[in-house]
């Protein structure tokens, strides 16, 4: 009987495969493994920021006869023009230094047709409310229902799309007195505005939290559903510094209109729209 050796047949080796994890301690396996978690989860954020898109225009909100058409005209054909209770959306293109021209859409404030403002909110970059500070003490109420759907809006936008930066505007200043020098027309339409409707937004967040429902509060056929005012103060308290939904600016406003003043010194418009020029050039070249 022939008995076969080793060295009369080819042996097969297969090579071992030793993980390069084995030379680790698991202190630098822990280590390795922090660091990939980080990296994914940046390259998942990038991506994110990325794909979120911003829009290009001012979209003029608020009220009937607060002077959002008597601004746009102001600052689009450097003159204010006369004008009446506007029933349908207005498109214009206004300059604004250092950004250049913006296109400006200007939505009615009559009930039926204010909500049209939701099919232009996707290409607004920025949104300016504009209330009239000389009558809000009178139809507080109102106007603080008005922006509370412009704050449900704004909080409903899909995670794909940046929010629009809000601007509450107190405009027609000029009207307003004060009781000293050293307080100017503007911070005192500031003052009142925010006060009010702080108040009036916090009477519909705390009925909805009752059960009642902002449908009690006597606008009919109004949703009972709307959120937008959650805040992270204490309590929930409505406070338009701690509004969850992003930071809100303020600035006082006035136009004359029919005219249109010129600081001949300076070479600057004297017309009470500064403020508003000065927030829309700082956040239209915002990144």
């Amino acid at each position: 009987m022939r008995v076969d050796s080793p060295s009369d047949e080819t042996m097969s080796v297969t090579p071992e495969v030793v993980p390069f994890t084995d030379g680790l301690s698991p202190q630098s396996l822990l280590l390795l493994s922090l660091a990939l978690v980080m990296g994914l989860l940046i390259v998942i954020a990038f991506s994110r920021r990325k794909s979120r898109s911003r829009g290009t225009a001012l979209l003029l909100v608020g009220p009937s006869d607060a002077g959002k058409t008597a601004i746009l005209s102001t600052m689009a054909f450097t003159g204010t023009l006369p004008s009446h209770t506007s029933l349908q959306v207005n498109t214009s293109l206004m300059p604004v230094s250092p950004v250049g021209i913006l296109p400006v859409i200007d939505i009615p404030g009559h009930p039926r047709i204010r909500d049209q403002f939701q099919e232009h909110l996707v290409n607004a970059r920025a949104v300016a409310f504009v209330v009239d500070a000389s009558t809000i003490s009178r139809n507080g109420s109102t106007v603080a229902e008005h922006l509370h759907h412009v704050l449900n809006a704004i909080t409903s936008l899909p995670p794909s799309h940046l929010a629009p930066a809000l601007l509450i505007l107190a405009n027609k200043c000029d009207l307003m007195k004060t009781a000293t020098s050293s307080v100017s027309p503007a911070e005192v339409a500031i003052s009142r505005v925010r006060t009010i409707l702080e108040r009036e937004l916090e009477k519909r967040r705390e009925a909805q939290s009752s059960g009642m429902g902002v449908e009690g509060l006597g606008a009919e056929g109004e949703r009972s559903d709307m959120g937008g005012l959650d805040c992270s103060s204490p309590g929930g308290i409505f406070k338009f510094a701690d509004w969850e939904g992003g930071e809100i600016d303020f600035a006082g406003t006035w136009v004359n209109v029919g005219e249109f003043k010129s600081d001949e010194k300076e070479g600057a418009a004297t017309d009470g729209l500064a403020s508003l020029r000065s927030w829309l050039g700082a956040t239209f070249t915002m990144t």
